[in-house]
């Protein structure tokens, strides 16, 4: 079964079973759950993002023509910042190289998706007309949505969880993973990390969703907001994850990041705030504006509705007129 225990179950809601597969076939086809969990978040950010844009007053699911771009190059984005903050793991004497190339078996950082998913963001942006800061405070409920659908993901595959714990949500993990820790008996159990950015996340959806609506967050700060949250939870998800990323001064690449990332959003935060006061006049840039169908265009096509001159209303009129007395 999918969701049967790898590990014997050390009692009831003694800890959490991994599941004991993270594929299943479909004639000559192999679907990944990584893959289906990642396409299930990004269809679901969508899909609110398209709500929360279409309440502005933009057009109808114009945020499948800027993921279009976004998308792809958030997925490439998140796979190098990956690889590069592991190089030990695909770069090291003996390392299979082709690894790289193999993201369904895990392994995308989220810094580098929002690099690379900014960029193919603000590319889509150009296109179609929409602020960029619009559609980024759009998009962050969403991103966190996405990303707490994401993490089931690293369920699946039992990767990326925490350090080894007795308490009664301990994580199994398969004693003959290649991530289980050499030294440690079978049986330990571990944090599920995936399971408390999965909380935090849905948490932070709830939270965007309502102050977002309660104080009219826009220009970007309420994506900061989404990066000082987001970041926030990582920096301690972070520091009790058995990971082998690179370290810096004491600290993991990603522990470094989520830093980074509480920096930038409590600057572009403030930054924002002073630049941009009031609210933001339009959902799209000067001069791209859309109009749903029916709507009278103030610009483009001129109706002229003012009064014709007095001679024009003298000879436009009936010819016949009412006999005075």
């Amino acid at each position: 079964m999918l969701f049967a225990p790898t590990s014997a179950v050390h009692g009831v809601l003694a800890s959490i079973p991994s599941p004991t597969v993270s594929y299943f076939d479909i004639g000559p086809l192999r679907i990944h759950v990584y893959a289906l969990c990642i396409i299930a978040g990004i269809i679901a950010a969508v899909l609110l993002t398209n709500w929360r844009l279409t309440r502005r007053g933009a057009e109808p699911w114009v945020v499948i023509d800027i993921c279009l771009i976004a998308v792809p190059l958030g997925i490439i984005g998140a796979r190098i910042f990956h690889v590069l903050t592991h190089p030990g793991y695909y770069f090291a004497e003996g390392a299979d190289f082709w690894a790289v190339f193999r993201i369904w078996e895990g392994g995308i950082a989220i810094y580098g998706a929002l690099i690379g998913g900014a960029i193919g963001a603000w590319l889509g942006c150009r296109w179609t007309g929409i602020r960029f800061w619009t559609f980024a405070d759009a998009l962050a409920p969403g991103l966190l949505l996405a990303q707490a659908m994401g993490r089931f993901g690293n369920w699946f595959n039992q990767e990326l969880f925490g350090l080894p714990t007795d308490l009664p949500w301990g994580l199994e993990i398969d004693s003959d993973n290649p991530a289980f820790p050499e030294g440690l008996t079978p049986g330990t159990l571990f944090h599920p990390t995936f399971l408390y950015e999965v909380i935090w996340n849905s948490l932070g959806v709830l939270f965007l969703l309502w102050v977002g609506r309660r104080f009219r967050l826009q220009w970007g700060r309420l994506f900061a907001l989404y990066l000082i949250w987001y970041s926030a939870g990582r920096i301690v998800w972070e520091s009790i994850r058995l990971d082998p990323s690179e370290i810096i001064l004491g600290l993991r690449s990603n522990v470094w990041a989520a830093i980074v990332g509480v920096l930038i959003g409590l600057a572009l935060f403030f930054i924002q705030k002073r630049r941009h006061p009031g609210l933001e006049p339009s959902p799209y840039v000067p001069g791209r504006e859309w109009s749903p169908p029916g709507t009278v265009q103030s610009q483009g096509d001129f109706v002229d509705v003012s009064e014709p001159p007095a001679d024009e209303l003298v000879t436009g009129t009936a010819t016949s007129t009412v006999a005075s007395k």
